[in-house]
């Protein structure tokens, strides 16, 4: 059994994490609010993006000129996986998600036969990845979201990943991230990013335009795709990246506060620990003073 100061020091240091867990929750909670607002504010625009590249290339689809990053190599050989993780732990599960899906693709595509690259946006997720798959990890980049995260960011990204396609570094590109829920809910999720993938229609829905509408395009299709479809990339990972942090401070919110929780219990069960063991001591001090005074 522990003695009484062991007991205090142990006591101190969880009423020190927890003052820690507590001041991180409060952060991730304030973090995660404007997060959020740019997450949602980004979604209508990059899903219109999306439909009306995806109407365009409805049009353009088998076509001789159609542009590259619509047609696609005509193989799929080398696939390129873009693993969206966070800089820094302390959230939950949320890197882990992000890597075991990425994991996953990677042993589907290898057991396939095909070549695999991998770009880590975030050091978690190289940190995860590279005792197995180090070989495949071709850069890392870090700190996106330093100072703040911005267009510009993920436009040098998605430049990267165009000039790496041009180039003929891979034939697909597939983006792994987490959608962004509510604080306890992050949905992981892949995203084609190389060749362009028209988006499914929702139920209801028109598969071949915008609400069923026809539009004329001037210039033609296949000028306005060329002209789109790298800005197209960007605005993905720049949506993807706004998710992503919006994930990551509920992630982090949320372990924080039940950390905080358990700090609690913890100093609880130590105190009642501490005041039996100091009610122990007490009780046999009294009995060593009773027996030697009727021992005189």
């Amino acid at each position: 059994m522990p003695n009484l100061k062991d007991l205090k020091v142990r006591i101190d240091s969880v009423k020190s994490t927890r003052k820690i867990t507590s001041a991180m929750k409060m952060v991730a909670a304030a973090k995660l609010r404007r997060a959020e607002e740019a997450a949602q504010a980004s979604r209508p625009y990059a899903q219109r993006m999306d439909r009306m590249l995806g109407s365009l290339a409805a049009a353009a689809a088998g076509q001789a000129g159609a542009p590259k990053l619509l047609a696609g190599t005509g193989s799929d050989d080398t696939h390129l996986i873009v693993v969206a993780t966070a800089d820094r732990g302390l959230c939950g599960g949320f890197n882990t998600s992000i890597v075991r899906e990425a994991r996953r693709i990677i042993r589907s595509l290898v057991s396939d036969g095909k070549t695999v690259k991998i770009l880590c946006v975030g050091r978690k997720g190289r940190d995860q990845l590279r005792r197995d798959y180090g070989s495949m990890i071709v850069d890392t980049i870090e700190d996106v979201a330093k100072p703040a995260l911005n267009f510009e960011k993920a436009s040098s990204i998605g430049e990267r990943v165009v000039g790496m396609f041009e180039a003929g570094e891979f034939d697909v590109c597939t983006m792994i991230y987490a959608e962004f829920r509510s604080a306890i809910s992050q949905i992981v999720t892949p995203q084609q990013l190389i060749p362009f993938a028209p988006p499914k229609a929702e139920e209801g829905e028109e598969s071949n335009g915008l609400d069923g509408a026809v539009y004329e395009y001037e210039p033609g299709e296949e000028e306005i795709l060329t002209a789109l479809l790298p800005t197209n990339i960007s605005i993905q990972v720049f949506k993807a990246l706004l998710e992503n942090a919006a994930s990551e401070h509920g992630a982090r919110m949320t372990a924080m506060d039940n950390a905080t929780r358990n700090a609690g219990d913890m100093i609880n069960n130590l105190t009642l620990i501490y005041n039996r063991t100091r009610q122990a001591a007490i009780t046999g001090e009294l009995i060593e003073i009773i027996s030697a005074k009727e021992a005189m």
